[in-house]
């Protein structure tokens, strides 16, 4: 066990660790001395698989396995392959639990599948605006033509009223296209944006405590500064709404961190390069539900009572225009949208 690369951990029958192989001190970052005597529940600060049904599993005499487990060690988030089996451990009734972390290709195309997918739904409701659009247009023309039309004044009302939701259903479509082309590129200093944003979102939620963690030493990226702004807006708007409905339930502090390093050697969208800027939109809200988080940035779909879900669509495209990357992790009490733009010198 100890040249094992999968974590091994024999628990007892109330899920405390009794031993640990050398893959498993690397896993949660602490010695087998340390881990040991302690309950699986403590060194696991979320975990998608209910370890009451891993209990279950020890207590039946069978094995679970799942091959897409989120698990949450010391603030990191980790996509393991997850298995428990029964296990007769000096002489008393124990559980195997074997944790071998998913493979960073396996990640990879796992996000070029997503991508993909991502991109077919963009161009079907691109397809479904377009069609939309165009008698949009003939339906108001068509009332403003009947109201020059009516002879009494008292009926305008009723073509105002075909104009107001023609024009609301066009201004909804023009949202669901979003940007089509990139915009005005220039060199730009990130942290110039994310105050702008910070400023903006602080005069909305007075409320919410806004976090920097700023890396000063990023160097200046190739960017349209006003897409860039909206992108991030996006994100920084729906963290603060969310934690500003929990503020107002009770008496939740809310707090965004926004966070700014240089990562090397980084792959983004299937192309590895040589560095890159990643910027954190981090908030302590509620988290996203995990059945939520594969299709987060489609067009239409939303985590929030109210929601269009078009915030986080427009987000994707105009990040994906600049040849970049977003993704989100999530748990209860914390969620983090992470950017990555690529830094060409």
């Amino acid at each position: 066990m100890d040249n094992l690369i999968t974590a091994v951990l024999v628990l007892d029958n109330e899920l405390v660790v009794a031993y640990a192989n050398p893959a498993a001190e690397q896993l949660f970052c602490q010695s087998a001395r340390r881990l040991r005597d302690h309950p699986l529940t403590e060194l696991l600060q979320h975990s998608s698989i209910d370890l009451v049904q891993v209990k279950e599993t020890l207590e039946n005499g069978q094995s679970l396995t799942d091959s897409d487990v989120t698990l949450v060690i010391d603030g990191h988030q980790r996509k393991v392959e997850f298995s428990a089996s029964p296990l007769m451990w000096e002489r008393s009734p124990s559980m195997l639990l074997e944790i071998k972390a998913i493979g960073h290709q396996r990640r990879i195309s796992k996000e070029l599948s997503q991508q993909a997918q991502q991109q077919a739904a963009r161009e079907l409701v691109r397809g479904l605006a377009h069609e939309i659009k165009n008698p949009l247009g003939g339906l108001r023309g068509a009332a403003q033509l009947l109201e020059k039309m009516l002879p009494d004044p008292s009926l305008h009302e009723y073509t105002r009223i075909i104009i107001e939701q023609a024009d609301r259903l066009r201004n909804l479509v023009d949202r669901l296209l979003g940007p089509q082309k990139p915009g005005h590129r220039q060199h730009e200093n990130i942290h110039v944006i994310l105050e702008k944003v910070r400023q903006l979102v602080e005069l909305e939620s007075g409320d919410i405590s806004i976090v920097r963690d700023y890396d000063p030493s990023l160097p200046d990226l190739e960017m349209d500064p006003d897409q860039m702004e909206q992108a991030i807006l996006n994100v920084v708007s729906n963290a603060a709404q969310i934690l500003q409905e929990l503020h107002a339930l009770n008496t939740h502090e809310g707090e965004i961190t926004l966070r700014t390093r240089t990562e090397h050697q980084v792959v983004i969208n299937g192309q590895r390069h040589r560095l890159a800027a990643r910027i954190d939109i981090s908030d302590n809200g509620p988290g996203i539900a995990p059945d939520l988080q594969d299709t987060l940035f489609y067009p239409m779909v939303s985590g929030r009572a109210g929601g269009t879900g078009l915030g986080l669509s427009i987000t994707r495209n105009l990040i994906d225009q600049h040849k970049g990357n977003i993704h989100v992790s999530s748990w209860p009490g914390h969620t983090t949208f992470t950017i990555l733009l690529p830094i060409r010198r």
